[in-house]
């Protein structure tokens, strides 16, 4: 993938690593954590973010290939770039006992089935959901914000064994979320492609 960089974008990247030094993470981790950071001006991503490698070069060779990216929210699905989204939350409805995120994403299982790379930035039923569901995930990244359920859908993600980017705390939201899902996209599928 051609990507132009914008020079604020470069400049920010220096400023970045100016200020915190990343160069000890493994490639993807490392575009991962930089990426978020980058987009939440918050350099506690660093040490807050969890995720495996080896589960970051599967997901970033299935990504490449061409496996369906779903997202739990609209906004998550507008800051992924250059990548179709499936995002099923316009056709969701909530009932008793059930979120429109959480039915949102079993309309969106019913449309990919397995390998899909599940994005959650918001809602954190929805991360609930998926891990109800025998959807067999290229990855999960399992983001989502807030003060209620977000900490606790994210060590259940965690504790699920499935591949995935996640975080310790309340932070999370659309933006990093996308963001992780970017540094992988972005990410150049051979060595000599690497210009960050």
């Amino acid at each position: 993938m051609n990507r132009v960089v914008h020079p604020i974008e470069v400049e920010s990247y220096r400023r970045l690593r100016a200020r915190l030094d990343t160069s000890h993470f493994p490639p993807l981790t490392r575009a991962v954590v930089e990426r978020v950071i980058h987009s939440a001006a918050d350099l506690e991503y660093a040490t807050d973010l969890v995720m495996d490698e080896g589960d970051l070069e599967k997901a970033h060779a299935t990504l490449h290939s061409g496996a369906p990216v779903v997202t739990d929210v609209e906004m998550v699905a507008a800051g992924i770039t250059r990548r179709e989204t499936v995002c099923r939350l316009r056709d969701a409805k909530s009932g008793p006992g059930l979120t429109r995120s959480a039915h949102a994403v079993r309309l969106a299982h019913e449309q990919v089935g397995p390998g899909a790379i599940w994005v959650i930035g918001n809602a954190p039923t929805a991360l609930e959901e998926l891990l109800t569901l025998d959807a067999a995930p290229a990855l999960v990244i399992g983001l989502p914000v807030g003060f209620v359920g977000a900490v606790e859908s994210k060590a259940a993600l965690r504790e699920s064994g499935l591949p995935a980017v996640s975080n310790v705390s309340e932070k999370g939201g659309s933006a990093v979320a996308s963001a992780a899902l970017n540094a992988l996209l972005y990410h150049p599928t051979h060595p000599s492609e690497e210009t960050s």
